[in-house]
């Protein structure tokens, strides 16, 4: 059973995805499981993991609206402000919902030490309580804070999104490379082969530039704590949702069916606890 690990829904509106820079402006509109539903089926997909955009209660409570109407969203990752004096009452909240499955707090505008803070790391601490996962957005310049979270929440499940975004550009830096050996060393944390399109220059690439890449969180992970997710609808900028399924089955056509069926379905599903129905 093959699911998406990665991917969002929106309705947009600038300011609060002003992220999207103008060379992605594709975009910029809104994006709905009615629009998502077509390629999953085309590409032999039986749902897909929901995850935040946006830093708001609101859209967690959103997506987990959207999960509840749509059988193919399987799970959700919202965000909450884990550093909030009243971040136990509002995980207690949200975690009600059997539906969400973890959280993610995005980094755009921020420095790696936000994971190093006592205030954000004490909500890290109750999430394995509560049975959530934790998305690790982070940019290569961050990965280095993310080794040190990580290895201060042995009980704590991790997935590294986007494999740690590296610029796709000829051979990968020793500094990321480094950085994505230690963090597969710590057997809670997991890796999203997602993102990848949307990080080569000027949106352009051929399926062989991504090879050295894929090839140090192969050999850093191995097939048990990888996952695929397409990143739709960012990844629209660069590539279909089919190249992109492409590309990652092809760097993985040698691994064996059982290794193949974990990347593009089972690790999801085990690491976010997924109801299959």
């Amino acid at each position: 059973m093959k699911i998406d690990s990665h991917q969002h829904f929106w309705k947009y509106n600038p300011q609060t995805y002003s992220w999207i820079p103008d060379e992605m402006a594709s975009i910029r509109k809104d994006f709905t499981p009615r629009d998502l539903l077509p390629l999953l089926t085309e590409n032999g997909f039986s749902g897909c993991v929901a995850v935040q955009a946006d830093q708001s209660e609101a859209e967690t409570e959103n997506l987990l609206k959207i999960a509840e109407e749509n059988d193919i969203v399987k799970g959700v990752v919202g965000w909450l402000d884990l550093s909030s004096p009243n971040v136990e009452d509002r995980l207690k909240y949200f975690s009600k919902n059997p539906l969400l499955k973890g959280i993610r707090h995005t980094v755009w505008d921020e420095k790696g030490e936000f994971m190093t803070a006592p205030d954000f790391q004490r909500g890290i601490g109750m999430l394995a309580n509560l049975g959530l996962t934790f998305d690790l957005l982070v940019f290569n310049y961050q990965l280095k804070s993310a080794v040190e979270l990580v290895q201060s929440f042995p009980r704590q499940k991790f997935v590294l999104d986007h494999m740690g975004k590296p610029k796709i550009s000829g051979k990968p830096g020793k500094n990321w490379e480094n950085n994505i050996v230690q963090l597969a060393e710590f057997p809670n944390v997991w890796c999203k082969v997602s993102g990848l399109v949307t990080e080569t220059p000027d949106l352009s690439w051929k399926t062989s530039d991504f090879t050295p890449y894929l090839e140090v969180v192969a050999d850093s992970f191995g097939p048990d704590r990888l996952m695929f997710g397409s990143d739709w609808p960012v990844c629209l900028s660069a590539a279909t949702y089919k190249e992109v399924v492409f590309l990652v089955e092809d760097f993985f056509s040698s691994y064996s069916k059982e290794d193949k069926e974990k990347i593009f379905g089972k690790n999801a599903s085990d690491f976010y606890n997924l109801k299959m129905f």
